[in-house]
């Protein structure tokens, strides 16, 4: 890769985001997926992947189960980060989160394929379960409840938005010369620093 310039950067780090995504995905790689960094009351981090299902209005959004690690950590501190990789780039996003409504939850868990909704409706995210057996019955069991497929979303799932307010691109150089920019927001616009490697 060549060296990465401020003047090869779009002002707007969304559409920045926009450029490297459309390029990794021309290469192939799947570009929905992103480490979501949290972390609990007492600052014990932890981080795991997640699909970004929407990204409209510089809005990242992600669907998970409220009972869920991540859940909890976020509702006692709604702070996160989001991290792209791909082949020789990353892309680390940091800002607030909070429940998306109903209404939109609803439409994306309608939008899953049954067998995802099932495993949504009876899986015990995060918590200690006996057997992978049990869980395959409970599948079955709301499969003969819902045989059209049509499983409700349950209260206990749904979705989030991360709202940035930092941007860092990363690009790797061979000599260890990385190029990396800071985007921060500042009064409704975005200001622009090159970090060291």
């Amino acid at each position: 890769m060549t060296a990465l310039r401020r003047s090869d950067l779009d002002p707007d780090p969304l559409r920045q985001l926009d450029r490297w995504r459309s390029e990794a995905a021309e290469a192939g790689v799947d570009t929905s997926v992103v480490v979501l960094a949290t972390a609990a009351a007492d600052g014990q981090p932890s981080a795991r992947m997640v699909l970004v299902k929407g990204l409209d209005d510089g809005i990242f959004r992600f669907f998970t189960n409220y009972e869920s690690r991540k859940a909890a950590e976020l509702a006692g501190n709604p702070l996160a980060a989001l991290l792209f990789h791909w082949p020789g780039r990353q892309v680390r996003i940091e800002g607030t989160v909070a429940r998306l409504p109903g209404a939109e939850s609803d439409a994306y868990f309608d939008s899953r394929p049954p067998g995802s909704r099932l495993s949504a409706a009876v899986s015990p995210q995060s918590r200690p379960v006996e057997s992978r057996a049990g869980l395959e019955e409970a599948v079955e069991r709301m499969r003969e409840q819902y045989p059209d497929g049509a499983v409700p979303r349950p209260d206990t799932w749904g979705g989030y938005r991360l709202d940035p307010h930092t941007y860092e691109f990363w690009q790797h150089d061979q000599h260890r010369m990385h190029d990396r920019f800071r985007y921060t927001s500042a009064d409704g616009a975005w200001a622009v620093s090159r970090l060291g490697p």
